[in-house]
């Protein structure tokens, strides 16, 4: 029994010097690594203010007022593209900064992939457009209606971009071109007539506005001019930071909400009034979504509803091996305040690499080949 025991203690002996021995080798050279931690945009940083006030560049011709009545006081320069936003409840616009996206991490590797080609297909468009889009593009506007694009345009050669529309004057340095009749040759050699689609608007050589509806491409053109609705656009100066930005109707949130989560979509419908995005790509990917609501104690309960999929998410994502999926919900949070609340998401830059490595790879490849080739 004795001897029983002494083998005992001494194998407990062993097993705690091999612990100690292993706590005291985990110490110095390698630190555990430290928690991630991502910058989300919350508030206009002050190069986003410069920015705005930079683009300040259209002065508004002053209103002349009634006989008897006093002067008003002269409109301040306004930014072009915000005045050719949506105006109204239930309207959507996210603006993409193209040109500050191109020279951020992410945008690096964007363009690796549009070059996945060797350059081939973009140095084609410029040739055609006389425009490029990783120089002359500044700033691309999505919205429910079409799209709008501003930059430096001054080379465009839009005649004969759109030579087969009918092209006409339409207010100050505004200009439309809208769907005419068109030849279309045949396979077999025969020819048909049809009707591009499509309107294009242009103002300026600094804005390009696309749509399916003249009439809605000639609002925005009526906007840029100083006319329209009175009502403000959906996005003001002050919510202008980030490299992407803008309002999303409820409605097509709703529809981003996966149908397992049915109840969560239509209680979104329900309470929400304004969704408002952000996104900063200065390295890793964060975006935070700000959604409102009339009511205070539905949006709380929304909040928490929202969190507790979340947290469902990132458990069924950790039970599934899924590691990238659960990495990225590590970082989503729902913060409630009010009558509003706040829902964040990343993406590491690392995740993002990883994803998008077949692009520089493809390019490599392609510059090889065209290596090969030359004489």
């Amino acid at each position: 029994m004795n001897r029983r025991r002494g083998i005992w203690l001494g194998l407990a002996a062993v097993l705690l010097a091999l612990g100690a021995w292993l706590m005291l080798s985990g110490q110095g050279d390698e630190p555990a690594p430290e928690p991630l931690k991502v910058e989300f945009p919350r508030r206009m940083r002050r190069e986003d203010w410069k920015r705005a006030e930079q683009r300040r560049t259209q002065v508004v011709p002053a209103v002349v007022p009634a006989q008897g009545k006093p002067e008003a006081e002269p409109p301040r320069p306004r930014d072009p593209v915000l005045a050719a936003l949506p105006r109204g409840k239930g309207r959507s616009a996210v603006v993409i900064e193209a040109n500050a996206l191109r020279y951020s991490p992410i945008g690096e590797l964007l363009v690796d992939c549009l070059m996945r080609d060797g350059g081939k297909n973009l140095e084609e468009f410029r040739k055609q457009s006389g425009v490029d889009p990783l120089q002359d593009l500044d700033r691309m506007v999505i919205t429910d209606k079409g799209i709008v694009l501003s930059g430096n345009f001054g080379n465009a050669r839009f005649k004969e971009l759109f030579q087969e529309r009918v092209s006409s004057d339409y207010g100050p340095g505004s200009r439309v071109y809208e769907p005419g009749s068109v030849v279309v040759t045949q396979a077999d050699g025969g020819v048909r007539k049809g009707r591009n689609n499509g309107t294009v608007g242009t103002w300026n050589d600094q804005l390009l506005v696309v749509g399916d509806d003249p009439t809605a491409v000639k609002e925005v053109l009526d906007q840029v001019n100083g006319g329209g609705s009175n009502e403000p656009p959906v996005i003001n100066e002050g919510s202008t930071y980030g490299e992407m930005y803008g309002v999303l109707s409820v409605e097509q949130l709703a529809r981003m909400i996966p149908k397992e989560q049915a109840e969560l979509a239509q209680k979104l419908r329900d309470v929400a009034d304004t969704v408002e995005l952000h996104m900063d790509a200065r390295s890793d990917v964060a975006m935070v979504a700000q959604i409102r609501g009339s009511d205070a104690s539905k949006v709380t309960d929304l909040g928490k509803s929202l969190g507790g999929a979340l947290s469902l998410a990132r458990l069924k994502a950790q039970a599934d091996g899924d590691k990238d999926l659960a990495q990225f919900l590590d970082f989503a949070k729902v913060e409630p305040d009010g009558s509003e609340f706040k829902l964040e998401l990343a993406v590491p830059l690392e995740v993002i690499k990883e994803r998008l490595a077949f692009c520089r790879d493809d390019q490599k490849t392609a510059a090889e080949r065209g290596a090969e080739v030359r004489p």
